[in-house]
């Protein structure tokens, strides 16, 4: 059985299972993604609490694993040719997962290829936008007297929104009928942008009806329940 434990990382954050997907996240609108997916798919996984209040992400431990030092990421013990698989970016592993369980993505190449694409509009654009308004809305940020970095984010979040509100206009989920990996990807960070962040009055959030609507479906699902709380904060 391959073993997790040859990873530096396990020096710090050791797998009580090792033939299990080790995963090595906090629960942000990035790291659910991860977890839901896993919770949603049935495999077998160890979370691992990365805390960013002891810097953990920036330990040697964990950026031996991801260089980048940003969560979340996983060894799957058992990856392609039955090798150990480090991965880090949540997008990309959650087209990994998808292919190596074969749900939650279309098989047809061309739906595939579309549902890959809003994964990358969350990761390009709802990821970075929404967060800045987190940071001008709610931390350090609201105290700038200047509020044109704060308003030209705002504005780039509600022209997100709107595309996505038209895309759902006419589809139960992003990709059409089937729930995909696109709205794992996504609707963490809606959630985060009108809940955490409490920025739903600031982008308008009620004109985005559709939105709202897949929001409630996406948070009604058992699975994303229980992936919302995971790794669990000591």
């Amino acid at each position: 059985m391959p073993d997790p434990s040859v990873f530096p990382i396990a020096r710090k954050w050791p797998a009580a299972h090792p033939e299990r997907i080790q995963l090595y996240s906090l629960p942000t609108p990035n790291g659910v993604k991860v977890s839901i997916m896993l919770e949603e798919t049935g495999l077998a996984y160890e979370p691992h609490l990365v805390r960013f209040d002891s810097n953990d992400q920036l330990s040697p431990e964990f950026v031996s694993l991801n260089p980048n030092n940003k969560i979340p990421a996983i060894i799957d013990p058992n990856g392609p040719d039955g090798e150990p698989l480090p991965l880090f970016e949540s997008g990309a592993i959650l087209i990994y997962l998808a292919d190596k369980t074969g749900q939650l993505m279309p098989q047809r190449a061309s739906a595939r290829y579309e549902t890959i694409q809003w994964v990358m509009f969350q990761m390009g654009g709802i990821g970075p936008m929404f967060g800045q308004v987190g940071f001008f809305h709610k931390f350090a940020g609201k105290d700038y007297e200047d509020k044109r970095p704060r308003d030209r984010y705002i504005n780039e979040s509600k022209r997100l929104l709107n595309v996505l509100n038209e895309r759902l206009a006419t589809r139960k989920w992003i990709m059409g009928d089937d729930y995909t990996i696109a709205d794992i990807a996504t609707f963490p960070w809606v959630r985060n942008l009108v809940g955490f962040y409490e920025a739903g009055d600031l982008v308008g959030f009620d004109n985005y009806p559709h939105v709202k609507r897949t929001l409630d479906a996406f948070l009604a699902r058992p699975a994303v329940v229980r992936g919302l709380d995971i790794p669990q904060r000591g």
